[in-house]
């Protein structure tokens, strides 16, 4: 199975953060959110990635070949932005075997591991949602085959959002999709849709079934994030080499990177502190906090602290980007 996985975005609604590093490799429960991806995909039969880059994907390229040297890698860079299946259609000359596609501003508890054994063409991951209108949805019929892929509907269809995976058996038939969606200048809002395409190809007699997963949490905005790492944190990725003492007192769940520095300070419920961090005579609760930060003297609640940022002073609400400095004293 060849994973493509689109990371070319700028991830305009994570800024700050997203202006020094692409928005994939943003922290979240003791990982970046790229990283969590690539965990569930260790549980997979794959034998080849490719990203599809854009802004800043040498630090993805770094990322990757530093922590999950164990996976044969492509990058492909897209240049001109045209769309999720512009992006997709890029890697057509690397792709020889049934593709998944994975966007990767979502984590999710799809079960990734069985697709291979599917009866069907493919496999769309899809989740019930209170409010379609936001949404790429699918329309199925009794079977939970796929009719009608629908972006965005301003009218009720359907309450089943599509959480950006994507499994096709047969790459070919993706690909002349795409071509011909391109070829026809078939867009929405501007740009090639992946759901465009995907809708050709069921015109075309491909069964495409809908699997709907229990979990999916976004990363796209800092209260989607903090959501995320708040969920990821109970779910059981909270991790910390300290315990409650004489000066630090930690409130479950958090997630501490070893060799965090903590002294004079409660920290928790819902923190992450990635490597290098330091904690000094403050309060955290509800707060990501990205590495070699350091926070003295101070209480925060529902912040995201970038890399290398220094945060100090009285009791605020933050979304400071890396090698930042606030200082309220």
């Amino acid at each position: 199975m060849h994973v493509i996985i689109p990371v070319a975005g700028y991830g305009t609604r994570l800024r700050p953060h997203t202006y020094s590093k692409p928005k994939p490799l943003v922290q979240v429960a003791g990982n970046t959110v790229l990283g969590h991806i690539l965990e569930q995909l260790k549980q997979t039969d794959v034998t080849e990635i490719t990203f599809i880059v854009g802004y800043l994907g040498e630090q993805v390229q770094s990322y990757v070949s530093q922590h999950y040297p164990e996976f044969t890698v492509n990058y492909v860079e897209q240049v001109n932005r045209k769309g999720q299946a512009h992006a997709i259609w890029l890697a057509r000359e690397l792709v020889d075997e049934p593709v998944l596609i994975i966007f990767s501003d979502t984590i999710s508890d799809a079960d990734l591991a069985t697709l291979p054994q599917i009866v069907h063409d493919g496999v769309i991951y899809a989740r019930q949602v209170e409010d379609p209108r936001r949404f790429g949805v699918v329309v199925t019929d009794g079977e939970n085959l796929i009719q009608r892929f629908v972006e965005k509907p301003e009218h009720f269809v359907s309450d089943q959002a599509v959480i950006g995976i994507y499994y096709l058996k047969d790459h070919a038939a993706l690909f002349a999709a795409i071509e011909r969606l391109m070829a026809e200048d078939i867009q929405t809002k501007g740009e090639y849709f992946l759901a465009d395409a995907l809708q050709l190809m069921i015109e075309a007699g491909k069964q495409l079934e809908a699997r709907t997963v229990d979990v999916w949490e976004d990363c796209g905005t800092p209260d989607a994030l903090l959501q995320t790492n708040r969920y990821m944190l109970e779910a059981g990725g909270a991790a910390t080499p300290y315990e409650n003492g004489e000066d630090v007192v930690i409130v479950p769940p958090v997630h501490i990177a070893p060799g965090v520095k903590i002294s004079n300070a409660v920290v928790g419920p819902y923190v992450s502190l990635a490597e290098g961090c330091e904690v000094h005579n403050a309060i955290l609760r509800d707060t990501i906090v990205d590495s070699e930060a350091t926070i003295m003297d101070t209480m925060l609640s529902e912040s995201l602290i970038g890399h290398g940022a220094v945060v100090r002073g009285r009791y605020r609400q933050l979304n400071v980007g890396d090698s930042s400095v606030v200082d309220f004293g």
